[in-house]
């Protein structure tokens, strides 16, 4: 099957070049444990023009049975055998706890992970590696002179951040600048119509300040903007059920009924237009999303060529806003 052409948008100041939609290897290893069913998604993904996969060392170690490495393990084989890896930008993390006080941004801790991540993607480099979360105990400096140390073994390409304040990156990326070290050209945020406050303000200003592109997760909140979890019922025996639940009160049911409007109007589905929203906001270089199936994967890249107008925009603005009572308890 020939090649899709999507455009690209580059990441930060990097020179990597990343299709409007990442996907999102969090469900390998959990709720797609299939290794021709993974094979045959990323295909299907990187068929359709897009080129980069977000995975971490951890996923999925939350599954009973399971130690973390599994997703990145299920990717390295199915590039592996599809002969893709050239075509692909592989994107994965460290620092989270991999169990027997393996956690962390030390420089120990992060050139030991990414041999081992390494060795599970089968692969000889990294395209985007990413300290999965902040960590207090560890100097700025010495995490950035671990990277520093990878980039110049050839094992990685560039660096990000995830989950960090926007203090501490604002304080990284001065360290990158003054000690001539690398820096971290993207942000992996959460943020989606419903979780805004944890980007808007502070961290989006840091990040457009600072030319850092912007790669949020859960772009459909755990698939709640798909519109197809609307009351506690819709819940029962879905894998996702209990992080779905904090989005079932009024101003979820609003977002969604906004979206419901914009989607009729447009002829798409709720998910095209949340993750559409996602990239009409001039900070984002591309959202993360998860797929299980070919069906709802062609869904989600369709999502990339859905082009919403100003008064959309603004519809799922002013429905996603926060009232006063609802910023307390955001």
């Amino acid at each position: 099957m020939p090649t899709k052409s999507v455009e690209k948008r580059k990441l930060g100041n990097s020179s990597l070049e990343v299709a409007p939609l990442i996907f999102g290897g969090n469900v390998f290893g959990w709720t797609v444990k299939d290794e021709k069913a993974a094979c045959e998604l990323l295909d299907h993904f990187v068929d359709g023009g897009f080129n980069m996969i977000d995975t971490a060392d951890v996923y999925s170690n939350w599954i009973p049975g399971n130690h973390g490495g599994e997703s990145e393990s299920m990717i390295g084989k199915c590039l592996k055998q599809s002969g893709k890896r050239d075509r692909v930008l592989i994107a994965t993390k460290s620092g989270l706890d991999m169990g027997n006080g393996r956690k962390g941004l030390s420089k120990k801790h992060i050139l030991q992970s990414a041999d081992e991540s390494l060795a599970r993607l089968q692969t000889d480099y990294i395209d985007l590696y990413q300290s999965h979360t902040e960590d207090k105990k560890t100097p700025l400096e010495e995490t950035l002179e671990a990277y520093a140390e990878l980039i110049k073994a050839g094992k990685v390409r560039v660096i990000g951040a995830s989950n960090f304040q926007p203090a501490t990156l604002q304080s990284a990326l001065k360290i990158s600048r003054e000690k001539n070290l690398p820096r971290y050209e993207s942000l992996q945020p959460e943020y989606n119509l419903y979780v805004r406050n944890k980007f808007e303000n502070e961290l989006e200003k840091v990040c457009c300040e600072n030319h850092v592109g912007v790669i949020p997760y859960f772009s459909l909140a755990s698939g709640f903007l798909t519109g197809k979890y609307r009351t506690e019922k819709d819940l029962e025996n879905r894998s996702r059920g209990s992080r779905v639940q904090k989005y079932l009160n009024s101003r979820g049911l609003r977002i969604l009924a906004a979206l419901d409007e914009v989607s009729k109007q447009q002829n798409v589905t709720p998910a095209q237009v949340s993750l559409a929203w996602l990239l009409a906001k001039p900070t984002i270089t591309a959202p993360i999303a998860s797929a299980t199936s070919v069906r709802q994967l062609d869904e989600l890249l369709e999502a990339a060529r859905v082009k919403l107008d100003p008064a959309a925009v603004q519809k799922l603005d002013q429905a996603s806003a926060y009232s006063e009572e609802e910023s307390k308890v955001a």
